[in-house]
C-alpha cells in the first residue's frame, strides 16, 4: 500500500451552486448494519481525515452512524461544522408532510441538529415533486445545508425543474467505468448540479479488470484508488464503502497521484451501459 498523505488532502471540497461546501470523497454506509463495526468504521475514517458520512433512512443504519459522529467529535477534536453529514429519505415517506416527518425521523436517529444534505432516494412517478417542496422548505428554514436527488435520470431532472423553486445541489448516482453515465454528467455540470457516485466500485467487480490493473501497476496504486481517482478527475463527488480500516485509509490515498488523459479515456471506453444497482427508469420499490 502507498504511503499516508496528510489529511489535509482528504479534506479537498467542491463548492455546490449554492456556495455550501462539500468534501470530494467519503464514506458510504450502504449494507453496512447496526453496531460496533460501523461505529468503529466512522471513528476510523474521522481519525484518518474522512469529514464526510453518507447514510440512508433505508439502510437501517442512522443510530449507529449518529454514535460513530458524535464518538469521532470528541477523539479528533472536531467540531459539528468539521463534518459534512448526508441522509436521504425513502420511497415509501415521498410526499410533502411525510417526507418532513421522515427528515425529523432521520435526524432524531442520527441525534444531530442538522442535515449537510438531504436527498431523495429514489424517482417515484408522481410523488418526487411533492418530496422536493419539503426538501425546499427544510432548506429554507435552515434544516439543512443542501438538497438534492439520487438516482434521477436527465428527464427526472428536466421535470423536477419545471416545478422547483430550488435547483437539485447534488445528484447521487451508481457511477463507474462500466457505467460512465456520460449524458448525464455533462447535463448535471451545464446545470450546476454536483454529481456523487454510489457504487463507485461496482461492488468489488472491477477490482481484476485487466486494464485498471496494467493502469494501477504504473502508478504503484491499487485497481480501487485508480477507480476513485478516475472519479475525482471527472469532477464526480465519491463515497466508498468499506468498515476494514485498511481499506478506509487505502481508499482515500488518492490526492497524491494524477491519471493522464490517455489513461481517462481509455477507462471511459469501458463503458457497457451496464448496472449492479436498479435502473432507475424501472424499479418497483
Amino acid at each position: 500500500m502507498s504511503h499516508i498523505q496528510p489529511a489535509a488532502h482528504r479534506k479537498e471540497t467542491t463548492q455546490l451552486h449554492n456556495g455550501t461546501v462539500m468534501p470530494w470523497f467519503g464514506l458510504g454506509v450502504f449494507q453496512v448494519e447496526e453496531g460496533e463495526d460501523l461505529v468503529r468504521a466512522i471513528r476510523d475514517a474521522a481519525a484518518f481525515g474522512y469529514r464526510s458520512i453518507d447514510t440512508a433512512a433505508i439502510y437501517a443504519n442512522e443510530r449507529s452512524v449518529g454514535q460513530g459522529i458524535a464518538a469521532a467529535l470528541v477523539e479528533n477534536n472536531l467540531n459539528r461544522e468539521d463534518l459534512f453529514i448526508t441522509s436521504k429519505v425513502w420511497n415509501a415517506d415521498l410526499g410533502y408532510e411525510e417526507t418532513l416527518a421522515a427528515f425529523e425521523t432521520s435526524l432524531n436517529k442520527l441525534g444531530l441538529d442538522y442535515l449537510d444534505l438531504y436527498l431523495i432516494h429514489w424517482p417515484v412517478a408522481g410523488k418526487y415533486k411533492d418530496a422536493w417542496r419539503a426538501l425546499e422548505t427544510l432548506y429554507n428554514q435552515g434544516r439543512v445545508k443542501a438538497i438534492g436527488v439520487s438516482n434521477f435520470q436527465v428527464h427526472h431532472l428536466e421535470d423536477l425543474l419545471q416545478d422547483a423553486q430550488i435547483v437539485p445541489m447534488v445528484n447521487q448516482v451508481e457511477f463507474h467505468p462500466l457505467l460512465t453515465q456520460k449524458e448525464l454528467l455533462s447535463y448535471t455540470r451545464s446545470n450546476q448540479i454536483q454529481l456523487e457516485a454510489w457504487s463507485p466500485l461496482m461492488q468489488g467487480q472491477l477490482l481484476d479488470h485487466p486494464l485498471l490493473q496494467e493502469i494501477a501497476g504504473l502508478h504503484h496504486k491499487s485497481v480501487a484508488q485508480v477507480i476513485l481517482r478516475w472519479d475525482l478527475q471527472h469532477g464526480v463527488v465519491t463515497i466508498p464503502k468499506s468498515t476494514k480500516k485498511h481499506r478506509i485509509i487505502e481508499n482515500a490515498s488518492i490526492f497524491d497521484f494524477q491519471l493522464t488523459a490517455e489513461e481517462m479515456d481509455r477507462i471511459d471506453a469501458l463503458n457497457e451501459n451496464r448496472r449492479v444497482g436498479p435502473d432507475p427508469d424501472n424499479f418497483d420499490f
